[in-house]
């Protein structure tokens, strides 16, 4: 609560995190550990404040960041440059702090936020890699990349995702911007890149998942495609697992620094 006379800030942070330990970004009611609630323990052991966090996109269980972006109104009087130090420092090892700015009162980081881009790794060699399973789905199939790009082809630009949605998702529109969905080989990994406007809860994971049918050959290109037109759910291939997922990046609009009180 907002005393008399108190200056508050807006503060944006880029948030790197290991989602092996966690029950996904948002806090749950079942009070599993989740990396909002680990975030929000630490702001309060350092202002005696529970914040309202903001976060540009709410991470499933098991899925890392490396650019997860959240603000937080506060009203401490720690200098903005100090604000990493004091934040790792009550932080766990598997949560970091690495960027922060003030910005003004009304950046809002999931409603202001221009784009989004995950990641997505897969291991392709016959045996797991002990120091990667956390990081990488491990696909010991032959998997051929031109049907897959060829069906990613047909992902690209703004469509209707509903086939690409979770069931029951809670949204008003299943219209997305797909900016950009690249996959790229990286020695013994091939590496998805998606960047959208937004994205559907586990729309990143059913697109890779269905992408790796065509790489089978469980799937045409052609065949994806009409799934995609007719929003045919049950069609789609099932979700990629939740640890080769990463939150890279999340872009925005420049922000005015002249208005940040």
């Amino acid at each position: 609560m907002k005393k008399d006379g108190e200056k508050r800030i807006n503060l944006k942070f880029t948030i790197a995190y290991d989602g092996t330990g966690f029950a996904g970004f948002q806090r749950q009611a079942a009070g599993e550990r989740t990396v909002q609630g680990v975030l929000e323990e630490a702001f309060y052991k350092l202002t005696g404040e529970y914040p309202r966090l903001i976060a540009a996109g709410r991470t499933d269980t098991g899925v890392h960041a490396y650019g997860q972006v959240i603000n937080v109104v506060t009203g401490s009087r720690i200098p903005v440059d100090r604000w990493l130090a004091a934040l790792n420092s009550k932080l766990p090892r598997d949560v970091v702090a690495w960027q922060v700015e003030q910005v003004p009162l009304e950046f809002h980081a999931r409603y202001h936020a221009k784009s989004k881009v995950y990641q997505y790794r897969v291991l392709r060699r016959p045996w797991p890699d002990v120091l990667r399973r956390n990081y990488c789905l491990h696909c010991p199939d032959e998997l051929a990349l031109e049907p897959m790009r060829k069906a990613a082809s047909y992902l690209v630009g703004r469509k209707d995702f509903a086939a690409f949605a979770a069931a029951g998702s809670p949204v008003k529109s299943t219209v997305r911007n797909l900016m950009r969905l690249e996959i790229t080989e990286k020695d013994d990994e091939l590496i998805f890149i998606l960047e959208a406007d937004g994205f559907l809860y586990k729309m990143a994971r059913n697109i890779v998942g269905t992408l790796l049918l065509a790489g089978r050959g469980k799937m045409t290109p052609e065949e994806i495609r009409l799934v995609l037109e007719e929003k045919n759910r049950a069609a789609c291939g099932p979700p990629a697992l939740p640890h080769g997922l990463c939150l890279v990046k999340v872009d925005y609009p420049p922000v005015d620094v002249s208005n940040k009180d």
